[in-house]
């Protein structure tokens, strides 16, 4: 029991830390002058990451790369059929948000991209370059086009991505930026150490905590943003989100943490779950092209989808 205490603990230190680290960083960044766009674009698509990244490295680091890889794909999974599939049960979620559909053929050229460096065996230093040099073309294409359109985000710092309490004194942003630079790593050692302990105790791999438990528990942020902004009235905001998100999974969570340490591949997540992610994204192509917005139904199919996903996973660790 102590060790899903310290799990749930963990998973709660990472979300908490994780906002104050953004929320700091962006306070930072208004105080310095730095506009809008490049706050939202950067920091704070950067800094909503963290709790995935550091979960991810120390993982890798304490031996247990399962986890980690399990962590981003289980998470890509989850933000679609269980992040969209819940707002989607209170409002109907529009797809026809500008720009969309680019981003979403380039999110489906990222999870082909990284099945592609799965197949072998590890991610390197030189796939870690490879992502991050994607991920460098993808924000630069993003301000690219936002400036085109002119959606140069002169709205209040406070709405940004949904960011708010943003502190606006030196001192206070300072504060957040070190409890999230100081909480974070320890949340991440209490994370990876008792999903850990409780993948032995049950005798499942470590791949399956990390597509299920974790993955879950990261998506918490996303899923909460997207039900209480569907609450409000403002389900256009979700599908962005959940596309923008599953690339910075990819390429700066694996990208950076192949960079630092090699990453060896699960044979399960190569044979079975990297597809189910890129299916879960096809399941998006549809609705984006014909810009139709996902329903109760569509919400329903998404959820029982994932039920079934989590179901397998469960059968095939409990043979």
């Amino acid at each position: 029991m102590l060790d899903y205490l310290i799990l749930l603990l963990g998973l709660a230190g990472l979300v908490v830390a994780g906002d104050f680290l953004v929320r700091g960083a962006v306070g930072l960044a208004e105080r310095f002058g730095i506009p809008p766009l490049i706050i939202g674009l950067t920091i704070v698509a950067l800094g909503t990451s963290a709790p995935e990244l550091v979960v991810s490295i120390q993982a890798a680091f304490d031996g247990v790369a399962d986890i980690a890889v399990g962590n981003v794909v289980g998470s890509n999974i989850a933000n679609v059929l269980l992040v969209l599939g819940v707002p989607a049960l209170i409002a109907a979620i529009p797809c026809d948000q500008q720009g969309l559909k680019r981003s979403t053929f380039f999110m489906l050229g990222v999870s082909v991209l990284f099945i592609a460096l799965a197949f072998s065996g590890t991610l390197v230093l030189w796939h870690g370059a490879v992502l991050l040099a994607a991920l460098v073309v993808f924000l630069y294409g993003s301000y690219r086009t936002a400036v085109a359109t002119g959606d140069t985000g002169d709205a209040e710092l406070e709405t940004i991505d949904g960011v708010e309490g943003v502190p606006h004194s030196l001192w206070a942003a300072l504060g957040f930026l070190a409890i999230g630079v100081i909480g974070l790593p320890f949340a991440a050692d209490a994370t990876v150490d008792s999903a850990t302990a409780i993948a032995r105790t049950l005798g499942v791999p470590e791949v399956v905590i990390g597509l299920t438990i974790i993955a879950i528990g990261t998506s918490l942020p996303e899923l909460v943003t997207t039900v209480v902004a569907a609450l409000k009235g403002q389900s256009d905001v979700g599908v962005g989100n959940v596309i923008g998100s599953n690339i910075f999974n990819i390429l700066f969570i694996l990208g950076t943490t192949a960079v630092i340490t090699p990453i060896p591949i699960a044979e399960q997540i190569v044979r079975f779950d990297i597809w189910v992610m890129l299916g879960a994204s096809l399941l998006l192509l549809p609705f984006i092209l014909a810009k139709r917005s996902i329903g109760r139904v569509a919400g329903i199919g998404f959820l029982v989808a994932y039920a079934l996903y989590l179901g397998v996973l469960v059968a095939h660790a409990l043979h």
